[in-house]
């Protein structure tokens, strides 16, 4: 198997720091390190550190597997509820220690980084739309009541999924998954008191 390219493997040490250590405590040392590539080497690949997270936060949608939200061989609400579950199962194998990159960027370094902000809001929007073609799909099929707004509806559960992990973390517990799934998928993705499934 080919050797990764010098920055891709710079590329996944970042991830990987970002995500154990935070923005702010990753320094660029830390990710050549973690990476066995010359710290030197580093701004022959990156402009700096926040050129870097933004890369890592693309890197990171493909880690989480979001092209699975657009796969029409599988019925809307089933790969909605399977994207979150392997996000939640991704956390629960971490042992509750990471949260979503996204949110930790928005948390922690977006008031303070306009480049960083950006490629937080740009992160969102792109799940965002992903989750509301999901949903206009459902709407479409029947799946969901016909007045479900997609948009606002995935707005709203990208906004519940990130306070779920807080939770989750400050708990070191599932009960917050719990609750998420129940009123997603039991309560609010439902058409007429019907239950979705998986």
């Amino acid at each position: 198997m080919a050797r990764k390219s010098m920055r891709a493997e710079i590329v996944e040490a970042a991830l990987e720091q970002f995500h154990i250590r935070g923005y702010n405590a990753a320094g660029v040392k830390d990710i050549t390190d973690a990476a066995g590539t010359p710290k030197g080497s580093f701004y022959n690949h990156f402009d700096s550190k926040e050129a870097l997270a933004v890369v890592a936060l693309e890197r990171y949608g493909a880690a989480c597997r979001m092209e699975d939200l657009a796969d029409s061989d599988v019925e809307p609400l089933t790969r909605l509820r399977r994207h979150f579950e392997f996000l939640r199962d991704e956390t629960v194998r971490h042992e509750f220690t990471r949260g979503c990159l996204v949110g930790n960027f928005a948390a922690e370094i977006a008031d303070r980084s306009d480049v960083i902000r950006a490629g937080v809001r740009q992160s969102f929007q792109q799940w965002a739309a992903l989750i509301t073609a999901a949903l206009t799909e459902a709407r479409h099929a029947g799946s969901v009541r016909p007045d479900l707004d997609p948009e606002t509806t995935a707005r709203f559960l990208l906004s519940a999924w990130e306070g779920t992990l807080v939770m989750a973390r400050a708990d070191r517990s599932a009960n917050a998954f719990d609750s998420f799934f129940t009123v997603a998928f039991d309560t609010l993705l439902v058409r007429d008191g019907g239950h979705t499934g998986a």
